[in-house]
């Protein structure tokens, strides 16, 4: 029996994560949860998981984890407030199923420096294909990493047909259900930029080594390629179930989580270049990735004001990665990386953001 602890239980990850237990209740045991916003739908969590331990807010989340024994933390939190508990997870010897890509985007060294080997459980179900995939081989075996994206709703379009395309538009995503920051990111492809940078982070993976593909179908979860030209790919239907599941107890399976593909019905996979022109988003991240420091922070910070004004009428949508690589053009690195210094570049980069958006 292991006992998971879920951080953003109230969210998309957090609830498939109990939807998972709920099924495997002789297997998992849900010791603390904790949300930020929503006290009735945590408070009735608890109650049908029977858990005595909650918390509201990233900060309760952290002690929560420092003072409730768990096996398992799954950090669902959505956003760089994410860093703290994920932080807490490792200090306190909990294996760590992050689904919060910001810990690693943001926090980089301070994340991996406190991680054991294997501490870190990808859920993320690009990473947890690589993760997968990685097992075929050893680590000097490895040429590439090649991380798959469906292309979003705006696949093909030119940029001066994204320049009229409105907020209802990019919450249109054609195969994931997301909440509204991640589906813009989709849309946009800053998600598969932060995805990259998280693949270098978990894979110590030289970003010249990194590649994206466009797959629409969204089968092709992401895949290894190996020295001698064999490539590794993990294909399942579009689940988060699946790579939770591995989360909660990894590198074992669970039965019956997901649906397997059917294989008796012809279907077609295809696999497209990525139009940087069109989508710079991948491009700009491994600038930022590759500048280290504070920079990843700044794009991720810079981006979330943009998205904010988006959908609020005061940015197009092609503004938003205009105004996020204005705001990497004017940064400053501080010398060292520490919390306070990731913090205060997060404080500037949305100021920054908010007063460029202000101006045009």
């Amino acid at each position: 029996m292991r006992r998971i602890m879920v951080l953003g239980s109230t969210g998309s990850i957090g609830t498939q994560t109990l939807e998972v237990i709920r099924a495997n209740r002789d297997r998992f045991d849900v010791v603390g949860l904790s949300a930020f916003t929503r006290r009735d739908d945590l408070a009735a969590q608890a109650e049908a998981f029977d858990v005595a331990d909650t918390a509201v807010g990233a900060e309760e989340a952290e002690c929560l984890v420092r003072d409730v024994e768990a096996d398992v933390v799954v950090n669902g939190i959505t956003g760089s407030v994410g860093l703290g508990p994920t932080l807490a997870a490792l200090e306190a010897g909990r294996t760590l199923a992050l689904a919060n890509k910001e810990s690693l985007i943001v926090g980089g060294d301070l994340v991996t420096v406190r991680a054991e080997p294997g501490q870190i459980v990808p859920v993320d179900s690009e990473h947890s294909a690589i993760a997968q995939a990685l097992r075929g081989g050893a680590r000097e075996e490895v040429r590439r990493l090649v991380l798959t994206a469906s292309g979003g709703p705006f696949r093909g379009w030119s940029p001066a047909r994204l320049a009229e395309v409105t907020p209802a538009q990019a919450l249109a995503h054609p195969t994931w259900n997301m909440g509204r920051v991640v589906t813009t990111n989709s849309a946009t492809l800053v998600n598969k930029g932060l995805e990259v940078i998280e693949a270098h982070v978990l894979f110590d993976v030289p970003y010249d080594d990194i590649d994206v593909v466009v797959h629409p179908q969204s089968i092709v979860h992401s895949m290894v390629e190996f020295v001698d030209g064999s490539t590794l790919a993990q294909a399942s239907p579009p689940d988060m179930r699946l790579p939770i599941s591995l989360g909660l107890d990894w590198p074992h399976r669970v039965s019956g989580v997901g649906v397997p593909l059917d294989w008796t019905t012809a279907t077609t996979w295809t696999f497209e270049p990525l139009d940087d022109v069109a989508f710079p988003a991948v491009r700009l991240a491994k600038q930022v990735g590759r500048a280290g420091g504070t920079f990843p922070a700044v794009f991720n910070a810079a981006n979330e004001q943009a998205v904010d004004a988006f959908h609020a009428g005061a940015l197009g949508f092609a503004g938003i990665l205009d105004t996020v690589a204005a705001v990497i053009d004017a940064h400053d690195a501080p010398d060292a990386l520490t919390r306070e210094s990731l913090a205060q570049a997060e404080d500037w980069a949305r100021r920054t953001a908010d007063e460029l958006i202000a101006a045009r």
